[in-house]
């Protein structure tokens, strides 16, 4: 009984992990509906289906620890959920930025260009690290600063979204505030490269050695 409980709960944990992706593809299909036909409910609805997907990062890994039901497969799946929400929303806002009436925030749209190049090259390059690292029985759990860059990342991306597209009477967050929190973004997403980097560099240089012949 105990043990089909625990089961129960591994369920539980990985449906929230891999909602992640349903729920900000639902996200995509409704803020490209608003671009074209704006309303305030379907705005509404597209920013809910935002926020749900970004909470289930909190959430399916909190309750993972919690009932002790942390496995590889959690492990490796939680951070490809977050690459998919990644690479779902943000050419989202880019394009809204770029197309916003009546004059597009070009700025806005060359920094969140930036940013997105550099959060899904940060991603590639640590998968990648994760990768040589498995070969040496590394454990590819996130460490602390690839939690605080997801902890930062998810609400700023739904904080920009809500910014851009909102009706005007629901827009409350300051530009230069949240240009201000963009490039702190940027600056902890680089901080955490450099920790990855200097995590598995053992292995990197290991790898490099030439095979036995």
């Amino acid at each position: 009984m105990a043990n089909q409980e625990k089961q129960n709960k591994l369920r539980l944990v990985t449906i929230l992990t891999l909602s992640r992706l349903p729920l900000v593809l639902l996200f995509f299909i409704l803020a490209m509906i608003n671009v074209f036909y704006p309303n305030k409910w379907l705005f509404l609805l597209a920013f809910v289906f935002m926020v749900c997907s970004s909470v289930t990062d909190l959430f399916d890994g909190y309750l993972a620890r919690k009932y002790k039901v942390e496995t590889d497969f959690g492990a490796h799946a939680d951070p490809l959920m977050d690459k998919m929400f990644y690479v779902v929303t943000l050419p989202v806002l880019i394009f809204i930025t770029a197309i916003k009436e009546p004059h597009p925030n070009i700025f806005h749209t060359i920094l969140l260009l930036v940013i997105t190049i550099f959060f899904l090259t940060r991603d590639l390059w640590v998968t990648f690290l994760r990768s040589i690292g498995s070969m040496y029985n590394i454990s590819g759990c996130a460490n602390w600063t690839g939690k605080v860059r997801t902890a930062l990342n998810f609400p700023l991306i739904c904080a920009i979204y809500l910014t851009i597209a909102a009706p005007e009477s629901w827009r409350f967050i300051p530009l230069k505030l949240l240009y201000a929190t963009e490039f702190f973004a940027l600056c902890v997403n680089l901080y955490s490269v450099l920790v990855y980097t200097k995590y598995y560099w053992p292995q990197i240089l290991k790898s490099t050695e030439l095979k036995n012949r």
